[in-house]
C-alpha cells in the first residue's frame, strides 16, 4: 500500500521524534555513567546532617566513586583512638578546596599527599591525618566542626584553608541590597532536577551568559576591605580556638585560577564556575576579593603568630592544575601538598613537636 504525502510527513516526523529522544536517552546515560564512573553520584549523595553539631558531613563508610569516607565521617583513613602519644596527628580544616572531590582518588587529595610527604622525610615518627573538610563549608562551618569532631580527636598540627566560600558568602547579601542579585545561584528548573543532562546544559548555559555579561551588566560595588572585616573576625576566632586544641596552627593563602596577567578571554575562561556562583562579580571585582582576602589571611597569621603558608600563585593558573576557578586536578592537589609539607618541614614550631614524639 503506498502511503499519501501527508502520511509521509506525520510518519517522518515520528521517526524523528523517536530518533531524538533516543539520542537524549543515551545522552543522559551518559552522563550519569560518565558521573557515576568519576564520583559515584552527586556529592550531595554522600552527605547527612549530623544530630548532635548540626553540621553536614560525609556520611560514615560511605563510598562513592573515587572517594571512600572513614568510619567517623572523614575522607581520610581510619584514626587509633584514643591517640597514641608517640603519634603526631594532622587535621585539615577547609571546604571543597581541601575535601578534592575533582582528583581521581583518596590518595591524590593534597591532605593525603602531606601526610605521605611528611611520613616519607620523616620515617622515625609516626604521622596520621583527619581531612575534615566539607564541600560548601565556611569559616564558621570549619569552627564548629572543630569545636565538635575535630578537637576531640587530639589534633597536634591544625591547617586551616579557607577564602573562596567566604567571598561569596561576604558579597551576596551587599549583592542583593545592591538590588543586582535576586536570588539562590542554586535554582534549579524541574528538568534539571531530574535530568542530569538538563542540568549541565542549564549550568553551561548559565555560565556562558554570565560570561557573556562580565563587561557590561551591572556589577557589585563594593570597598574590599569593608567586605573582609567580617571574614577577618571569623577567621581570627577559627584560629584563635585552632591554638587552643593543637600546638602548631598554619593557615595557608587561598589560591585561584584567575590572574591579573592573563589575558581579558583568559579571565573570564578561568573565573568560570566563580561567576557562575558569583554572578554579581566583574573580573576587577574577584581579582580584588581575592587578593583582599589573602590580604587578610596574612594579617592573621601575623597578629595570632601561626605559621603562615604562601606562595598561592605558585600553582599556575591554568588547566594542568585547576579543574574549574579554584578547585584543583591530580597535578594541582600535588603542588597544593608541596606547599603545604614544605612549609610546616621548615617551621621550627614542627620540628619541635617531632621531636618530643622520638
Amino acid at each position: 500500500m503506498q502511503l499519501s504525502y501527508r502520511s509521509k510527513v506525520v510518519l517522518t516526523g515520528f521517526l524523528i521524534l523517536i530518533i531524538g529522544m533516543m539520542l537524549i536517552m543515551l545522552s543522559e546515560s551518559f552522563v550519569r555513567l560518565r558521573q557515576w564512573i568519576k564520583h559515584g553520584g552527586v556529592i550531595e549523595d554522600i552527605l547527612t546532617i549530623e544530630s548532635s553539631s548540626g553540621l553536614r558531613i560525609p556520611m560514615p563508610n560511605k563510598v562513592q566513586g573515587a572517594i571512600r569516607i572513614n568510619s567517623i565521617g572523614f575522607r581520610s583513613p581510619e584514626l587509633v583512638n584514643p591517640k597514641p602519644y608517640s603519634v603526631v596527628r594532622l587535621a585539615f580544616l577547609g571546604e571543597s578546596t581541601t575535601f578534592c572531590s575533582e582528583v581521581s582518588s583518596n590518595e591524590a587529595t593534597w591532605p593525603h599527599l602531606v601526610w605521605e610527604k611528611l611520613q616519607a622525610i620523616k620515617p622515625s615518627v609516626k604521622f596520621d591525618f583527619i581531612n575534615a573538610a566539607v564541600p560548601g563549608y565556611s569559616v564558621n562551618s570549619s569552627l564548629r566542626n572543630l569545636q565538635y569532631r575535630v578537637k576531640p580527636l587530639q589534633p597536634d598540627i591544625i591547617v586551616i584553608y579557607h577564602g573562596n566560600n567566604d567571598l561569596s558568602l561576604d558579597t551576596r547579601s551587599l549583592a542583593i541590597e545592591q538590588d543586582i542579585y535576586q536570588g539562590s545561584d542554586k535554582e534549579q528548573s524541574w528538568l534539571s532536577k531530574h535530568s542530569k543532562l538538563w542540568f549541565l546544559v542549564e549550568k553551561n548555559l548559565k555560565i556562558k551568559q554570565v560570561q557573556k555579561e562580565v563587561s557590561h551588566k551591572a556589577k557589585l560595588d563594593f570597598d574590599s576591605k569593608q567586605i573582609s572585616r567580617s571574614f577577618k573576625q571569623r577567621l581570627k576566632k577559627l584560629v584563635r580556638e585552632s591554638q587552643e586544641a593543637a600546638n602548631l596552627v598554619a593557615i595557608a593563602t587561598f589560591s585561584y585560577k584567575i590572574r591579573r596577567e592573563q589575558t581579558r578571554e583568559g579571565q573570564v575562561k578561568a573565573a568560570n564556575s566563580a561567576l557562575y556562583y558569583m554572578p554579581y562579580m566583574s573580573i576587577e571585582g574577584l581579582l580584588d576579593g581575592y587578593e583582599e582576602y589573602n590580604r587578610v589571611i596574612r594579617e592573621i597569621a601575623r597578629e595570632t603568630d601561626v605559621l603562615l603558608i604562601e606562595g598561592e600563585t605558585d600553582i599556575q593558573g591554568n588547566d594542568t592544575y585547576f579543574v574549574d576557578s579554584i578547585h584543583f586536578t591530580d597535578a594541582g592537589s600535588k603542588l597544593m601538598a608541596k606547599r603545604i609539607s614544605d612549609a610546616l618541614l621548615n617551621s621550627n614550631d614542627f620540628k619541635r613537636i617531632i621531636q618530643s614524639k622520638k
